[in-house]
């Protein structure tokens, strides 16, 4: 379970083995078994009492921002790495695997992007052509694993390309599937343009920060990336593997827009025209994609709920770096 605290005021403590929540609408007794993340957000409390508890049982801490991407994090010294990971990882950036595996990442994204296109658009009244998009994305996928070279160095320009064609391909189908006060001219990032881009940018935070705390559990150092190895101080292999994983939030983020549930009260629009959710839209937004992630699907056999099945690839990963040391 992952306890959130995104109300401004709310506050986070400590009595014996358990959490205690304060908020203007009372207090709630959570116990620390079966909690395996704290979110916070700006606005809300904690103290030392309850960071140490989080510890004692190796609770993650993550503090977002308002676009809900993770800005810091505590955690148990238990998900240290170790040193034939790390080294391992650093040979394995630089070897031709390296190559092969970002070229893998980037055509499993594009071939998510496929069936999301055919699940949501492949009907009477979309007024787009469904099948050429996809004989498109295909064409890019082809392109893609025949890039040749002996590192991505040698093949990331075109890497880029045919990845940020095949996204215009994508969003701009799926966009005819939207309904019209949600669809939008392009994605816009920080800060988002409009409503569609402001729930897909605080479900990609929330992604982010699940990958990245599996990434350090399986004692990956999220600092050294494959493809995104050029960005100071970001944890940029969290930006390589979530291309396997954002069509879990395009899949929530695009099945609640077309439900026509989101009203006035789910964000605000600033002065610079930038749209941000507020709490309602989070607090939707949230729960939608909690119950995505724990639902239970099968990977190679594997029959683990989504969320687990991105530890199961972290500590797969973390095996394939050991092999580079």
């Amino acid at each position: 379970m992952e306890l959130i605290l995104n109300t401004y005021g709310v506050s986070l403590n400590r009595e014996g083995e358990s959490f205690v929540i304060t908020s203007s609408d009372g207090r709630q007794r959570l116990p620390a078994v079966g909690i395996s993340s704290i979110q916070i957000s700006r606005g809300a409390q904690i103290t030392s009492d309850a960071v140490l508890l989080a510890i004692e049982h190796e609770i993650e801490i993550i503090f977002m921002d308002k676009s809900g991407n993770p800005m810091g994090r505590i955690w148990s010294p238990r998900f240290g790495s170790i040193s034939t990971i790390r080294k391992g990882q650093l040979n394995f950036v630089y070897s031709k695997a390296a190559m092969e595996w970002i070229k893998s990442v980037i055509d499993k994204k594009m071939e998510n992007q496929q069936a999301l296109m055919l699940l949501f658009c492949k009907r009477d009244d979309i007024d787009v052509d469904v099948d050429k998009n996809i004989a498109r994305i295909e064409d890019y996928r082809t392109k893609v694993k025949a890039l040749k070279g002996e590192i991505v160095n040698d093949i990331a320009p075109s890497l880029r390309g045919w990845e940020g064609r095949a996204a215009n391909v994508y969003f701009s189908t799926i966009n005819s599937f939207l309904p019209e006060p949600m669809r939008f001219k392009e994605r816009s990032q920080h800060p988002a343009m409009d409503v569609t881009n402001a729930f897909l940018n605080y479900g990609y935070g929330i992604l982010y920060g699940r990958i990245e705390g599996a990434l350090i559990k399986a004692g990956i150092d999220p600092y050294v990336g494959v493809m995104h190895r050029d960005d100071y101080n970001r944890p940029v292999l969290v930006y390589d593997v979530i291309e396997l994983y954002r069509i879990w939030v395009d899949y929530v983020v695009y099945t609640l827009l077309a439900q026509n549930v989101v009203t006035d009260e789910f964000y605000s629009v600033r002065e610079d025209n930038s749209y941000w959710l507020e709490p309602l839209g989070r607090r939707v937004l949230i729960q939608s994609l909690n119950d995505y992630l724990d639902e239970i699907i099968n990977v190679n056999g594997t029959q683990r709920s989504r969320l687990t099945q991105i530890s199961i690839y972290a500590q797969s990963l973390a095996q394939t770096f050991k092999k580079y040391e």
